[in-house]
């Protein structure tokens, strides 16, 4: 780690193709140096955060690439904690790659992916949850993910964290002193001093650990079946989630023969909205490829809609499908309900979680239809609630291997076990919240995270 950041190191910080503006950035103890032998400006002096207009100039041919502007970041005051340079130029992809060559002619290395936000981390500007948190934020595919992700950045898991490490490490200088000075008449903590401090501890833990279910659904989304026997609407359905015309819509049963997929919104979570084609007994071998194909996205559906026709009694497919979902949790929707009714919502037994009445063909509840999916979720409660969310598996996996050191230590209690014993587990607990946020973090684990990054941050 120390030689790696002994070298300047450069990257294009755009995304590739054209583009009115295109970055280069330069990060190391060499980047201003490196930018002096390239940059022809008028007298104004290359100061800290001052854009300064000159171009770019091939040293070896005498010919000038194009005019740019370029600010220097000087170190600490940085993104990396080093001088950083950043180069702004017109955004064509062949200019980009010349400048490039050229910093790496005067002795630059191309950077890896994720190589600044890495060193960003190694030189203590940002913990490790900070830079998964960049990184969600680079990939954000709504607004709300993106909201999420900046709030996780700007270091608000990482507050969460911090109480609860501190409150470890007070149980465990209160232990390790009663063992260290009981010569000299320390107090020794009692049992029931440790178990309170523990159920505190182990209390915030849980909560934290708990998150991790709205955390993954706001960071990857989630899949959501519609599903029902033909003809009962669900592919008008899905169009209207959809917004847009994607499945095709007739009045003949058995329209949809194999699995629609597409992605939309949902309060800005991503949804992989499938419809399915209608489950029902049938004889003919296309469509029963496509009824298998719909029981598979029943299955590894996360979500699930259960539409039925509410101008028509309960037919013999929709109690099958009611009795192969009972004790499933899933959305029950009554559709066609500007028709007269002759379904009665309120006698069918179900374990829906929610039940929604909706006309496609009018629009009538389809958007109350929205807001129940998303209130059932729960997430905007989650984030203002609770403020840091864990948003991916590595993150849970550390507070659950906390939350079992922390048990192993609780059993000890209840069995009289020395305190050097329980400082061992106690320890443990200690590691793995240290390796949460990077403290105690082996170089695969950081190689497994960056090399997730784009190239340029």
């Amino acid at each position: 780690m120390p030689r790696l950041l002994e070298d300047t190191i450069a990257a294009i910080s755009t995304p590739l193709g054209k583009s009115g503006i295109g970055v280069v950035r330069l990060s190391g103890p060499q980047s201003r140096s490196i930018l002096a032998k390239l940059f022809r400006r008028q007298q104004q002096d290359l100061g800290d955060r001052r854009p300064v207009l000159g171009e770019i100039v091939d040293s070896e041919k005498g010919e000038s690439l194009d005019q740019v502007m370029v600010t220097c970041f000087l170190a600490p005051r940085s993104y990396t904690r080093e001088d950083v340079v950043e180069i702004s130029c017109h955004g064509s992809p062949v200019l980009l790659r010349s400048i490039l060559q050229l910093l790496i002619r005067e002795g630059a290395r191309l950077a890896t992916p994720g190589e600044f936000t890495l060193r960003a981390f190694l030189r203590g500007r940002i913990d490790l949850l900070q830079a998964e948190a960049i990184r969600d934020l680079i990939e954000a595919q709504t607004l709300f993910q993106a909201r999420v992700a900046r709030q996780q950045a700007a270091g608000g898991l990482s507050r969460r964290v911090q109480p609860i490490k501190e409150r470890l490490i007070q149980l465990i200088a209160l232990l390790e002193a009663g063992i260290d000075f009981a010569e000299d008449d320390v107090a020794v903590p009692g049992d029931n001093e440790i178990g309170e401090q523990m159920n505190t501890i182990r209390g915030d833990l849980g909560r934290l650990e708990a998150t991790f279910a709205a955390g993954r659904l706001i960071n990857e989304g989630f899949s959501l079946a519609i599903v029902g026997r033909p003809n009962v609407g669900k592919s008008s359905l899905f169009n209207a989630l959809l917004k847009e015309e994607r499945a095709i819509v007739t009045e003949l049963p058995g329209t949809t023969r194999d699995l629609v997929a597409e992605t939309a919104q949902l309060g800005g979570i991503p949804v992989r909205l499938m419809d399915t084609a209608g489950i029902r007994e049938v004889t003919d071998r296309i469509e029963q490829l496509g009824v298998d194909r719909s029981r598979e996205a029943l299955a590894d559906a996360e979500q699930v809609l259960l539409v039925l026709d509410g101008s028509e009694e309960l037919q013999t497919e929709d109690g099958n499908l009611l009795e192969e979902l009972e004790g499933r949790s899933y959305h029950l929707v009554i559709n066609k309900i500007d028709l007269p009714q002759r379904l009665t919502p309120d006698t069918l037994k179900t374990s829906a979680r929610t039940r929604s009445l909706i006309s496609v063909r009018t629009g009538e509840g389809v958007e109350a239809l929205r807001a129940t999916l998303l209130r059932d979720l729960e997430l905007e409660q989650a984030i203002e609630s609770e403020g840091g969310l864990l948003t991916n598996l590595r993150q849970e996996q550390e507070v659950r291997s906390s939350l079992e050191s922390l048990d192993r230590v609780k059993q000890g209690l209840a069995e009289n076990l020395p305190h050097e014993i329980l400082l061992l587990d106690l320890y443990r607990a200690l590691k793995s919240l240290n390796a949460l946020t990077g403290e105690t973090t082996v170089e695969d684990i950081l190689d497994h995270i960056f090399s997730k990054f784009c190239i340029g941050k």
